[in-house]
């Protein structure tokens, strides 16, 4: 699951609502796996925003952009189309590192590491997607949807030199 190391197990709502968005990670992660456009963009809050860092070490913010804007359903579905017919999925790879629900049982979030290789399949050239993600999770009615997603950043693991 995606519990921290040591975390010890809460009530069963707060089981139930991890379980939920280790489902929404699950789901996003098949979505990505299928190239399947409409099923990413069924995951979105409306007010979805996605800041991006120039890279996987541009850990201040101040650095950082938003490639695609506030959430757009067409927009965003048809750059991810684009995607897809331009590149093809080598790997895919994700970790839920954490998941943490507020206390009120509203909001989430999920870390995530994130280990995708996509190759352009006219000139061969690689796209990388690797590093760790925070996605944030709104409920909205019965339903969680991510409403925040960072760009992904590489962190050092513990005990070796950055």
């Amino acid at each position: 699951m995606g519990r921290s190391p040591g975390a010890r197990p809460g009530p069963p709502g707060v089981r139930a609502a991890e379980a939920e968005i280790q489902a929404m990670v699950d789901r996003e992660t098949a979505a990505w796996d299928r190239q399947d456009a409409d099923a990413l963009v069924a995951l979105f809050h409306p007010d979805m925003v996605w800041p991006w860092p120039p890279d996987a070490r541009a850990h201040d913010p101040a650095s950082w952009v938003f490639p695609m804007g506030r959430y757009d359903r067409a927009r965003w579905k048809a750059a991810w189309e684009s995607h897809f017919r331009a590149f093809e999925l080598v790997h895919n790879r994700r970790r839920t590192v954490r998941i943490a629900i507020s206390e009120e049982g509203d909001g989430a979030f999920a870390v995530v590491d994130v280990d995708t290789l996509w190759r352009h399949r006219t000139t061969g050239e690689a796209a990388h997607w690797k590093g760790r993600a925070c996605k944030g999770y709104t409920k909205r009615g019965e339903d969680w949807l991510l409403v925040l997603h960072t760009g992904l950043l590489e962190y050092p693991v513990p005990g070796t030199a950055r």
